[in-house]
């Protein structure tokens, strides 16, 4: 079959780790099953007289810029290219057209009862339900760190944030067997041979890279650089005030193993009262036995330095508050979806204070290792003491629909 006409299973490469998965003990995993089960989460079309009332609490200018960048990955695909979806095919053409006619209808600010009859006229709407009810979702979200750093090493700046290793090999074995799995594996050179890559104690605790991955930027805090490989992607503040970006380029193959869950297994953290905020607070304060909580999670990250901000899995740049992740064998690429959950409101010294009700339109261009299943959905937050707060606390239900042109 011509490869460009062929159906295809639109899984991402890992990009982002949500704070879900940092904390992945602490949360329950919902169903990824579809199967109408009862009980169970499933995908519906909703008819006219079920449709929510599509109200944004954002400015409609960010949502053209991410509308723009599901618009340049549809540029790179053939209009022909076929996503499945509860049961019906979409065209990538037909995506790509529909996507740049609203965002022309954007271009005119339309007003709320507009807004409805645009898209009632021209989607489809689908919904993640249980029991004939849209719900059944849980919200996570991710942010973009900001890491104080040096290009050189000082006493103040000594954690590396390393490039891609000389040494570290990526390769499928389907291409050596058509029976063996897709899968990429990661590996280093060794002996003649392939071995598996060193963990991320053997790197953090032995000079295995200083000949073969000079670092990008050296940090000032071995837990802001733990949090910058849990997010795949950040900001290094330099002392002369210039910043500079850095993105996710490979790993070291290894699994990610919760530190969450390891410091609730030893009963340092109540499950209840696990976060971000208070999984780095107590890091932050027991200095002494951050080396093996680390070491408990052997998986590690290597970067690049690039221009922008992060890019998704899509290859395009993901827009705060508008780009999502979620599982891309499941829902379409760059699709529109519309999301109600809630949001935390913030007193002025910083803390939450209340959490509200909240609705917008957004983009699916991202995943991640912990969304799986039709039930996940993961909030791109972007950066700052907001984004890192929402993100670091948010695991909330909502509702998900899912906007697919007629």
């Amino acid at each position: 079959m011509n490869r460009k006409n062929r159906k295809i299973g639109y899984l991402c490469p890992w990009i982002f780790v949500s704070i879900f998965f940092l904390l992945s003990a602490a949360l329950p995993v919902l169903p990824a099953a579809s199967q109408a089960t009862a009980g169970q989460p499933v995908i519906q079309k909703l008819a006219r007289d079920k449709l929510p009332q599509f109200s944004d609490d954002l400015d409609l200018a960010r949502l053209s810029l991410a509308i723009q960048s599901s618009l340049a990955y549809y540029e790179r695909l053939p209009d022909s290219r076929e996503f499945e979806f509860a049961g019906q095919t979409y065209r990538s053409g037909e995506l790509k057209d529909r996507l740049s006619e609203f965002l022309v209808f954007l271009a005119e600010t339309p007003a709320q009862t507009a807004l409805n009859k645009w898209i009632i006229r021209h989607f489809h709407v689908y919904a993640v339900t249980r029991n004939n009810k849209p719900g059944g979702m849980l919200y996570t979200g991710y942010y973009i760190p900001v890491l104080n750093g040096s290009r050189d090493k000082t006493d103040k700046y000594r954690y590396p944030v390393y490039p891609r290793p000389s040494d570290l090999v990526t390769f499928k074995p389907s291409d050596f067997c058509k029976a063996c799995p897709q899968t990429p594996v990661v590996g280093r050179c060794a002996d003649g041979g392939v071995v598996p890559y060193y963990t991320r104690q053997t790197i953090e605790s032995r000079p295995v890279l200083e000949k073969i991955a000079a670092p990008i930027v050296w940090v000032d805090d071995p837990v802001d650089l733990f949090f910058l490989h849990v997010q795949g992607s950040g900001i290094v503040r330099l002392p002369s005030g210039k910043h500079i970006n850095v993105h996710y380029t490979a790993s070291n193959g290894h699994p990610y193993k919760s530190i969450g869950r390891y410091l609730i297994h030893k009963g340092k953290i109540a499950r209840k009262d696990l976060t971000m905020q208070s999984l780095r607070r107590y890091l932050e304060n027991h200095p002494e036995k951050q080396d093996a909580i680390f070491a408990h999670n052997p998986r590690y990250v290597f970067f690049k330095e690039a221009p922008g901000g992060p890019t998704g899995c899509l290859g395009v740049e993901i827009t705060p508050g508008r780009s999502v992740a979620m599982d891309q064998s499941v829902y379409p690429p760059g699709a529109l979806a519309f999301i109600q959950t809630e949001k935390p409101v913030l007193d002025a010294s910083g803390r939450v204070k209340k959490w509200e009700r909240f609705s917008r339109f957004v983009l699916n261009q991202d995943t991640g290792d912990a969304i799986r299943g039709i039930s996940r959905v993961d909030i791109f937050w972007g950066g700052g003491h907001y984004a890192e707060t929402a993100a670091g606390r948010l695991k909330h239900p909502g509702k998900l629909f899912i906007l697919l042109p007629k």
